[in-house]
């Protein structure tokens, strides 16, 4: 039984070292572009979980500057799994293009509410999440945060 839990933990590690997102991430918001009424997702933070899922953490600030914390657990399989925590969205999915791209999409009461795309820079020390959504005054506008890793 040991031996089987130690090669899982072998099998789960290599998995997620292949990936380019796991770690943590600070918001550089000097470099980002947010429209009205986004929400800042300060520190993200991705970690291994059991099997082959993932947990994505998040904390951040609301349009009035309250603080937001949510986290998911996936796969980046393009399946929608549920949001625990996020006062805007229930549902995310995440669809990896590439070991450095995923694509999202984000839901609520199954409705698509934001898209996106996160890239990881080639070097693994920076990422821009580009994401589009409609605003409550039925505007679009998109957003580019930028991450750098820690």
């Amino acid at each position: 039984m040991l031996v089987a839990a130690a090669l899982w933990l072998t099998a789960a590690a290599a998995t997620f070292a292949a990936s380019a997102h796991m770690g943590t991430w600070k918001l550089n918001e000097a470099k980002s572009k947010f429209g009205p009424g986004s929400t800042k997702n300060t520190t993200v933070t991705y970690t291994a979980a059991k099997g082959d899922m993932m947990k994505l953490t998040v904390d951040g600030v609301d349009k009035d500057g309250k603080a937001v914390h949510w986290t998911w657990m996936g796969k980046f399989d393009g399946k929608s799994r549920k949001i625990k925590g996020s006062p805007s969205a229930d549902a995310i999915a995440f669809k990896m293009v590439n070991e450095e791209t995923n694509d999202m999409t984000v839901m609520k009461g199954g409705k698509v509410v934001q898209t996106g795309t996160i890239v990881v820079a080639k070097n693994g020390k920076s990422r821009l999440v580009t994401t589009s959504m409609t605003d409550a005054k039925g505007e679009k506008h998109v957003d580019k945060a930028y991450y750098d890793r820690q």
